[in-house]
Order: C-alpha cells, then structure tokens, then sequence
C-alpha cells in the first residue's frame, strides 16, 4: 500500500499509477470508496449524459460473480476456459476484496456513441487515479465473462442499452509493485504547424 509520503504530489501520483492483479483485502472503506466514486462523476462528459454505471461486488457475493461468470462461459463454448485456468481465476477472484461492474448507458440521441464510451472510459480513470491515490491497487479486467451476454443480463446491463465494459479489481497489494519504466511521451507526439503534404 503506498502512503501520503510516496505519493508526493498529484503529478507524481499519476506518474506512478499502474496495474496491480495480485490484490487481497483490505479493500477501501465505505467512507473511502464513497470519495473514489465520486471522482468518477469529475470526468469530461459531452452532454452531460453521465453514461459511466456502476456495479459495486464483494464479500460473499463475489463468489457468487464467479460461479455464475465462469458457468457463463463454459456454458459459452469458449476453449480457453479450461478446467486449470477456472481453477486460476478463481483463485484470484476470492483473494479479491472487491469489484466494480463498469458500463456504459447508450444513450441513442445526438451525442456519438464513441464520445459516451470515451466519457465512461475518463470515469474509470478517475477512480483508477482515485485508488491510486488513496494508497490501494486496482486492476481492469475483461477476462471474467464480460463478452458473453448471460454474464451482462446478470448483473442487469441490458445489452440493448447498456455496454459491458469489464471489472474493477480493488485492494491492497498483494505483494510489492515496483516502479515501471514508461514510455517517452515525444515518441507519441508531434507539433502540428500546417496541412501534411
């Protein structure tokens, strides 16, 4: 868990911000998860649709998530579901103190449907961020049956309005996060000074 000391400033805390799988609890308090959802409702959002939804997971009903994801995709017919990777999964998922359900509301009037997935993507960043800052760990992940339908109704994302967008993990560190090594951002940058030839 990182402490206020390590997390210096804002810039650094997003600086140093990254993906943790390996989690177990304790996960953040009501009290602290009550701030880091609601920094969620600070992300750009044209129209002000607030598309970002939310489904928060844990205690007993976690394995609930697992028995009813996983049977989901067997029950799918997906191969990479192999008895050794449920064994895996779950596994992981009970280590887990929490989850959060992320979708998107689809709202079919003037705003493009990408501009609402990019608002509920800004969303969860902000409570990755928000995670981050509070000194816990997080991870997004799509791998618990987020693409088979049965797993969406279930936890009451209708796919005629709603997209499934995966899990948030959340807790403490299960183990130490070193540092990693970024990219240099003027590999991915360029000055625009007129039209390209």
């Amino acid at each position: 868990m990182n402490s206020p000391e390590t997390i210096s400033t804002p810039l650094h805390a997003l600086n140093s911000r990254r993906s943790t799988k390996f989690l177990r609890a304790p996960a953040p308090s009501p009290e602290e998860m009550a701030q880091i959802l609601q920094a969620g409702m600070s992300a750009p959002d044209h129209g002000s649709l607030r598309p970002w939804r939310y489904a928060v997971i844990r205690g007993e009903n976690i394995a609930k998530l697992a028995d009813l994801a996983l049977g989901a995709v067997k029950r799918s017919g997906d191969p990479r579901m192999t008895p050794e990777k449920e064994k895996s999964v779950r596994e992981w998922m009970a280590a887990v103190p929490l989850f959060i359900a992320v979708a998107q509301k689809i709202d079919h009037g003037k705003i493009p449907e990408h501009e609402q997935m990019l608002a509920t993507g800004a969303s969860v960043m902000n409570i990755l961020n928000a995670v981050h800052m509070m000194g816990y760990g997080a991870f997004w992940s799509t791998g618990v049956g987020t693409y088979v339908e049965e797993v969406q109704l279930a936890l009451g994302f209708d796919p005629l309005d709603y997209r499934f967008l995966g899990y948030l993990a959340i807790g403490t560190p299960g183990c130490a996060v070193p540092p990693v090594q970024r990219p240099d951002f003027r590999d991915f940058v360029t000055e625009w000074t007129g039209p390209v030839a």
